[in-house]
């Protein structure tokens, strides 16, 4: 019976380090040429070498290939086109990461991009709402990893986010007037001192 135990622990460290090493590095749109027009990295990386592989990216998806990845020695990449091949939704992942996973976190994505974008998909509308879609990528995905949710608690969850930023916002505003009041109220104060000290030296 401990020897039981002892495998199932092992297995269930294994399982862990290899929950581990399965991971998503970025997330990103990209241009048929490898411009970036929004990319979320979800582990430490270095801009020059991201910007490196979602450059290589193009070159090694062929005219008219029908397939969903490509793999190099280090990584691989997921991919759906979009406007007619003119960009690329793009996971960019390591070779132990669970492809059936990445297809499902690329579907998922594929649902986030037309709803953040009001349904402009192209470079002009991605670009726009860059912001709004890296806030939802990381609802999507977390340390590289896919989170258990659907489109429509991804809304719920940047909707609540952007209330509270908005309320965060509303709040600093309001000391920034209360400040200027105060401000204000001592400068009138000061005017008013200053206007009795002269009336009243005159007397």
């Amino acid at each position: 019976r401990g020897e039981s135990r002892s495998r199932e622990r092992d297995r269930t460290t294994r399982a862990s380090q290899d929950r581990r090493t399965m991971v998503v590095l970025a997330a990103s749109v990209v241009t048929k040429g490898g411009k970036a027009l929004v990319s979320r990295q979800f582990v430490p990386m270095t801009r020059i070498r991201i910007e490196g592989l979602l450059a290589a990216f193009p070159k090694l998806v062929g005219t008219g290939k029908q397939h969903t990845y490509v793999e190099t020695e280090n990584v691989r990449y997921v991919y759906q086109p979009l406007e007619q091949g003119a960009l690329f939704l793009l996971l960019v992942t390591n070779k132990a990461s669970n492809i059936l996973e990445d297809l499902d976190i690329l579907r998922l994505l594929s649902k986030v991009l037309p709803e953040y974008t009001g349904g402009q998909t192209d470079e002009e509308g991605i670009s726009r709402h860059a912001f709004d879609l890296i806030f939802a990528f990381d609802e999507v995905i977390s340390l590289g990893h896919k989170e258990n949710v659907t489109m429509t608690q991804v809304k719920t969850f940047t909707e609540m986010e952007s209330h509270e930023e908005k309320l965060h916002k509303m709040i600093i505003q309001s000391k920034i007037n209360d400040t200027k009041d105060v401000m204000k109220r001592k400068a009138m104060e000061i005017d008013k001192f200053k206007t009795d000290r002269s009336g009243g030296g005159r007397g």
